[in-house]
């Protein structure tokens, strides 16, 4: 992945965003997890022990110096023992990540390693995954163990058992990237088990699947930026960065186009965390082309004729969102019949086989002719329509629906409306 900026902050400021984003994403509590950034000299900046990660400042993070010495107001995170351990076992790792996020906790105490076949992207990001016996939170025991692990050099990722997860990167984005994606497939599998069967891709459907995207893009120079091509680059930004903090995007996943002229739109970069998303970075189609010196995401094309064949609908999100995904990855409806305001919204939600999207792209964007949103098993969401904010407004209800139904799966069996309650709300609210 292109690297944030954040990896040329000094390390107090990048273990201090990394921390914070981590805390506001509910991904760690006030007194729980800490990460360390190890210096090109050998010294170690980790977080403190015992101070509000919701309130953390850069005077707060602590050096443990390579000679031993140490500066800072607080004590250093008493898991310290175990960042030291690992950074001696992998010379190459210089960011580590432990928390207690609530769906890799679950499989800590289940005592099982997740499978991230779930979806292409997450075995790519978080690799094969170790795991490490118990030991007794900041003994020099707890390090030995996850040192262990961590000295196979195919492991990034570590499950603590009964505690938690640690996981490394060669810089601080690529600990948390692999950290964010490692939690998001956690919590879809808890979710899509609570609907049914989770059903996961083969080693060979993931490894086909990325051959899929077209490698070689045509450029076109001479790039203008009128105004109102400007004022759309910064709507993408706000929507991207909005959908983050919701936990309707993550950071390595997540596609944002919005229709500029004709068939020509703009489109979110491939590569680029989305977290951190500028207007520079966002990428200009022009007849099928993508403007010099930029990369746009691997799902253009399908864009590109989605827009041609579909002149009603001028933006388009394609995204995983927890729940959505949860139905995805069990093969579950997702029964909008169920909620009259997410059906006068969204209408029926069809799912279409993994690959699909790639093999007919024709086909695919045909389908928006009469469905506002599309699930891709073991794949995403595609939302469309009119205006950015609209789509957005699409994507958020279709997550909060399919949030409640996995709520509901366990409350009993779910129960639909009837065609003459559909029937009721088309003649309502004029939905053809």
């Amino acid at each position: 992945m292109k690297q944030l900026d954040v990896n040329l902050m000094h390390p107090v400021e990048q273990i201090n965003v990394i921390i914070g984003r981590i805390y506001r994403s509910g991904m760690t509590t006030t007194s729980g997890g800490n990460i360390s950034i190890r210096d090109d000299n050998g010294d170690i900046w980790i977080t403190p022990s015992g101070v509000d990660k919701g309130s953390l400042t850069i005077k707060d993070i602590i050096c443990m110096k390579k000679d031993g010495t140490i500066t800072g107001p607080h004590k250093p995170s008493s898991e310290y023992p175990f960042h030291k351990a690992i950074y001696e076992a992998r010379p190459e790792l210089n960011a580590i990540i432990h928390a207690h996020p609530p769906a890799l906790v679950a499989f800590s105490i289940a005592r099982q390693v997740p499978n991230t076949n779930i979806i292409p992207q997450a075995r790519f990001i978080c690799g094969e995954i170790g795991y490490a016996p118990y030991g007794c939170p900041g003994s020099e025991e707890l390090g030995k163990k996850i040192a262990h692990e961590f000295k196979n050099n195919k492991y990034k990722a570590v499950i603590m058992e009964n505690h938690g997860v640690v996981l490394g990167g060669t810089d601080m984005m690529d600990a948390y990237q692999r950290f964010e994606t490692l939690e998001f497939c956690c919590r879809t599998i808890v979710n899509a088990g609570k609907l049914g069967q989770v059903n996961s891709l083969t080693d060979k459907q993931i490894s086909t699947y990325q051959t899929l995207f077209p490698k070689n893009i045509t450029h076109f120079m001479d790039v203008t930026y009128p105004s109102d091509e400007r004022a759309l680059r910064t709507d993408m930004v706000k929507i991207i960065r909005r959908a983050c903090d919701q936990g309707l995007m993550i950071s390595t996943y997540g596609t944002v186009s919005v229709r500029w002229r004709e068939n020509d739109f703009l489109i979110t970069p491939r590569d680029v965390a989305r977290w951190d998303i500028t207007s520079s970075d966002i990428v200009q189609i022009k007849n099928g082309m993508a403007e010099a010196g930029k990369v746009p995401s691997r799902s253009a094309a399908l864009h590109h004729r989605i827009y041609q064949l579909n002149p009603h609908i001028n933006s388009i999100i394609s995204t995983q969102s927890t729940n959505l995904m949860a139905h995805a990855v069990s093969g579950t409806k997702f029964d909008v019949r169920t909620i009259p305001e997410s059906w006068i919204f969204l209408q029926d939600v069809p799912s279409v086989p993994f690959g699909i999207v790639h093999d007919s792209i024709d086909n695919m964007a045909k389908m928006f002719n009469d469905n506002r949103v599309i699930l891709v098993e073991n794949d995403c969401v595609f939302v469309t329509g009119d205006k950015l904010l609209n789509t957005f407004d699409y994507l958020e209800v279709a997550e909060f629906s399919a949030n409640s139904l996995v709520m509901a799966s366990s409350i009993g069996p779910l129960q639909p409306m009837g065609d003459k309650e559909i029937d009721e709300l088309r003649v309502a609210f004029n939905v053809k």
